[in-house]
C-alpha cells in the first residue's frame, strides 16, 4: 500500500508541474487575441463569368480567410458603376476595365481610386466575324456591317486600331444593337460581325451551333492595341487605412490564380455554380480561352502576375487619346499603384 501510495502522489506531482508549465502560456494566448477580420465589399462590374473563377476559388479555399479576410461579392451594371461605388465607399474593391478607370480619373474633382492588380494582362476586345461573310482579317471589316451593343468599351479604342491598320472608320458600318442579342443577330446573318469580348461573344456563338471553322475573333491585342484589361482598384481611403488588407486580398487572388490554372475544370464548376443556369462546360471554354489569351501572356511569365510596365500603359493611354479629349492626360502612376503586390518571385506563374 505504501509502494501504491508513492507511485500515486508521483504521478500528482508530474501533473502539476505540467498544468503549472502550461498556464502561463494559456493566460497569454487568451490576452493576445487574433486581429479581428477586415471586411471587404467587392464588386464586379458584371454578371459572374469563367474569368472571375481565381476570386471564387480563393474564396472556396479560404484564402481570404487565411489573410484574415471577410469577403463579399457583388456585381454592378458596368465598369462606370462600379467606379462610383469604389469611390464613394461602397466597395473597397472592384473589377473594372482598366481603360475606363483611365477617362474616370479625367473627371473634374474625380476620386484617386487606383488599379492595384491587372487581371487581364490583354484586353479582351475583340470582332468576332463570319469567314463565310469575307471577313478573315481585320482590313476585311471594309464596307461590312458590324453590331455593336450599346456602352461596348471596346469602340472606345476603335479608332485608334483603325488607324493603325489603315482601315477607313468611316467604311465601317457600325449597327446598333442590344447586348441580349448580339450573338443571336451574327448567327442569324443579320450582321456580318459583332464587337464585344473574345471570351464571351465566340464562346456564345459556339453555343448557339455556329460552326467553329465559320468564326475568326479578331483580336485587338494582334493588330497593335496596347491596351491592358479588367484589374482590380481600391477605395484611396481604405488602402491608406489598411494596406495589409489590400496586400493580403492580392496575395490571395494570386493563389486563386495558381489554382485556376492548375485545376480549371475545378474552377469552372465554381464559376458555373454561382450562375444563373451556369453550364460547366460552356465556362470551362470560356476559362481556357482567358488564360490562354488574357491572363498568361508572354508580359506575365516574364514579369509576373498583376503588375504593368509603364512605358506600355503610356503608350496605352495615348491610343485612348485618339477618341477622348483629356482634360490632362493621366500618366501611369496616376492609374496604377505597385505598393500592394508582393516581389515578382511570388507573382511568377507556369
Amino acid at each position: 500500500m505504501s509502494q501504491f501510495k508513492t507511485i500515486a502522489l508521483r504521478c500528482l506531482l508530474t501533473l502539476s508541474i505540467s498544468l503549472a508549465a502550461l498556464s502561463p502560456r494559456g493566460v497569454g494566448a487568451a490576452e493576445s487575441p487574433a486581429p479581428p477580420s477586415v471586411a471587404i465589399h467587392f464588386t464586379f462590374d458584371r454578371p459572374p463569368d469563367a474569368s472571375m473563377a481565381p476570386f471564387f476559388l480563393a474564396a472556396k479555399d479560404g484564402r481570404f480567410g487565411a489573410e484574415r479576410l471577410n469577403v463579399s461579392f457583388g456585381s454592378a451594371t458596368g465598369s462606370p458603376e462600379a467606379l462610383a461605388r469604389v469611390a464613394k465607399g461602397d466597395s473597397e474593391l472592384a473589377l473594372v476595365d482598366i481603360n475606363e478607370l483611365i477617362r474616370f480619373r479625367d473627371k473634374e474633382d474625380a476620386a484617386p481610386v487606383k488599379a492595384v492588380f491587372v487581371l487581364f494582362n490583354r484586353a479582351p476586345y475583340a470582332i468576332v466575324a463570319r469567314r463565310s461573310r469575307g471577313i478573315h482579317l481585320l482590313p476585311d471589316l471594309d464596307g461590312k456591317t458590324v453590331g455593336v451593343a450599346e456602352g461596348d468599351l471596346s469602340m472606345r479604342l476603335w479608332p485608334a486600331l483603325a488607324q493603325q491598320n489603315g482601315i477607313k472608320a468611316s467604311r465601317v458600318k457600325f449597327h446598333k444593337i442590344g447586348a441580349a442579342v448580339r450573338e443571336p443577330i451574327l448567327s442569324a446573318g443579320q450582321v456580318d460581325a459583332v464587337a464585344g469580348f473574345s471570351h464571351l461573344s465566340a464562346v456564345n456563338l459556339r453555343d448557339r451551333g455556329v460552326p467553329g471553322a465559320d468564326l475568326v475573333v479578331l483580336r485587338y491585342a494582334d493588330y497593335g492595341c496596347e491596351a491592358y484589361g479588367f484589374a482590380v482598384v481600391a477605395n484611396a481611403a481604405f488602402a491608406a487605412a489598411k494596406p495589409d488588407a489590400v496586400k493580403g486580398f492580392v496575395r490571395a487572388l494570386i493563389a486563386g490564380i495558381a489554382a485556376t490554372v492548375k485545376e480549371p475544370a475545378r474552377a469552372a464548376d465554381e464559376a458555373a455554380s454561382r450562375i444563373d443556369g451556369g453550364d460547366r462546360d460552356l465556362e470551362l471554354e470560356r476559362l481556357r480561352a482567358v488564360l490562354a489569351d488574357d491572363i498568361l501572356t508572354d508580359e506575365v511569365k516574364r514579369n509576373g502576375l498583376g503588375g504593368i510596365e509603364p512605358l506600355r500603359l503610356q503608350r496605352s493611354i495615348e491610343q485612348i487619346a485618339q477618341d477622348f479629349k483629356f482634360r490632362k492626360r493621366p500618366t501611369p502612376g496616376d492609374i496604377f499603384d505597385d505598393q500592394f503586390l508582393p516581389p515578382v518571385a511570388g507573382r511568377l506563374i507556369n
